[in-house]
């Protein structure tokens, strides 16, 4: 089993997905340890001392923020805060996203300005490490005070309440806790709201579909020179030199692909009659180029953000100083989906687009991709399948971020839906994967009627792979088992494998 050690270290995309990928155990490091207790110590002598009001600390929150609570009362305060705010609804969080979620809370917490116990991140590490996932629910936040609703739920297991997953079942947490000998923690004064307020849960989602965007990227662009290939296409338009013209570095990226996975292409040599093809061959590297460039953008974004300390109020202990601010409010994240969303769904879009190229009849291929088209429907029908995820895609694209409903009385009058942004980034996501999977089964059913001609070989390995999963057909059968064959395969394989 390997170990994490969480450290003032930042975390990047990559070390992450070696925690959830790998059985990981987190330790925290003697330095965040230190950090975390002069930050508790602090905020203690702070409540002792001090009879100036600190938000959220010794007053209500929101619009309740003028009224005093007494000292004897903080410790209640807390526990109502993380009671009240779990108000999740809709389907439960993957449970891949609540292990991304709690490794960013106990890194977020780390840093030593949020006042919390040692305990209390201990705890997190403690479900972390055992694997004692809450059940949370995807509906719920604004993205604007932190992810309130998802991150009470996300907390309710340390005060020894709410549910968590025990394999696919619900289970009070309660009972889970016992099992493994953990006591409930006490919450103390400003540990609610610590744990409430921040931004974990939309940046876990973006964590996880930047992950599964750069996948599925690589994975549209071997697709896409496969199509090409069995489209009996032309390799002029990615030659380095139409690139080097217009430097955009993501379509420089894509037309270096194409051309290495076509190298050694009996297919892409041969002389052609055409000298064009359609766009979504042609402009392979200015479509596929603008969306990579558009994730390596968002990616930027959430890796600042899983570094960050996104809680209020935010504690200085040297300076001395507590101050309410808004570093929960998701809207550079918002924004930042809703450009994921957009470019990862013109993935899609020109994915379909070849797709039905593909089922033209055009380029000396048969109609429907079939040898008795009439008789047989062939590949018809899953088409249809394609663009109606595609369509689906461009109504999740619609920016949130453009979006806000006042709430709490009016005290939190603009928020982000940056939630919102994450989920239907998500669901974007899911929805290509079958796209690319559709186009995959035609591409590969085209190529079948250019033999004896070969593709490169790093094509005629994907295809001799691919034939293990999804058949060539001869004759029309079911097919929706090997659209999903095709879906779970781009899922769980690595193109660069090829």
């Amino acid at each position: 089993m390997r170990t994490h050690l969480i450290s003032p270290k930042r975390l990047s995309l990559g070390i992450i997905q070696e925690i959830i990928n790998e059985p990981t155990q987190l330790v925290l490091s003697e330095e965040a340890r230190k950090q975390i207790v002069r930050c508790r110590e602090y905020l203690d002598r702070k409540i002792a001392f001090d009879s100036e009001p600190i938000y959220g600390v010794t007053t209500g929150f929101g619009a309740l923020h003028n009224k005093i609570i007494p000292v004897k009362d903080l410790h209640t305060l807390q526990l109502n805060l993380v009671r009240s705010h779990a108000c999740g609804t809709g389907e439960p969080v993957p449970k891949e996203i609540v292990k991304i979620m709690l490794l960013l809370k106990i890194q977020s917490l780390s840093y030593g300005h949020s006042g919390v116990q040692l305990l209390t991140v201990m705890r997190l590490i403690d479900l972390f490490n055992y694997d004692i996932l809450p059940v949370i629910y995807q509906q719920g936040s604004l993205g604007a005070s932190g992810d309130l609703a998802p991150l009470a739920h996300l907390s309710l297991p340390l005060i020894g309440e709410g549910e968590v997953w025990m394999n696919d079942t619900k289970v009070p947490a309660g009972d889970l806790l016992k099992k493994f000998g953990l006591d409930p923690v006490e919450l103390q004064a400003k540990e609610g709201l610590a744990l409430l307020n921040g931004t974990q849960f939309m940046s876990a989602y973006g964590v996880w579909n930047l992950i599964k965007g750069f996948h599925l990227c690589s994975w549209a662009n071997l697709i896409g020179a496969l199509s090409l290939d069995a489209f009996d296409g032309l390799i002029e338009p990615f030659n380095p030199m139409i690139q080097e013209i217009r430097p955009h570095p993501g379509q420089i990226d894509t037309a270096r692909e194409i051309k290495n996975y076509l190298n050694d292409s009996e297919l892409i040599h041969r002389k052609k009659t055409q000298v064009q093809d359609p766009y979504s061959f042609r402009c392979i590297p200015q479509v596929h180029g603008a969306t990579k460039d558009a994730l390596d953008f968002t990616a930027s974004v959430f890796s600042r953000e899983i570094n960050a300390v996104t809680d209020n109020p935010t504690i200085f202990p040297e300076q001395d100083m507590v101050i309410s601010a808004g570093n929960f409010h998701g809207q550079p994240l918002a924004i930042a989906f809703d450009l994921m969303g957009i470019a990862l769904a013109e993935l899609g879009n020109i994915s379909e687009r070849r797709t039905y190229q593909l089922l033209s009849g055009a380029r000396n291929l048969p109609p429907f991709l079939v040898a008795e088209p009439g008789l047989n429907s062939g590949m018809m029908i899953p088409q249809y399948t394609a663009a109606s995820l595609v369509s689906q895609n461009k109504q999740l694209a619609t920016p949130a971020s453009v979006d806000s409903i006042e709430s709490s009385n009016g005290q939190e009058d603009h928020v982000s839906m940056g939630a919102n942004a994450a989920t239907k980034t998500y669901r974007i996501i899911t929805n290509l994967e079958t796209i690319l999977g559709i186009e995959l089964m035609n591409a590969a059913q085209a190529i079948e009627f250019r033999r004896p001609a070969h593709s490169s070989a790093k094509i005629e390995r994907l295809l001799e792979k691919y034939r293990k999963k999804v058949p060539f057909i001869r004759q029309d059968q079911i097919l929706y088992p090997h659209i999903s064959n095709s879906a779970d395969f781009i899922r769980n394989i690595n193109p660069e494998d090829f």
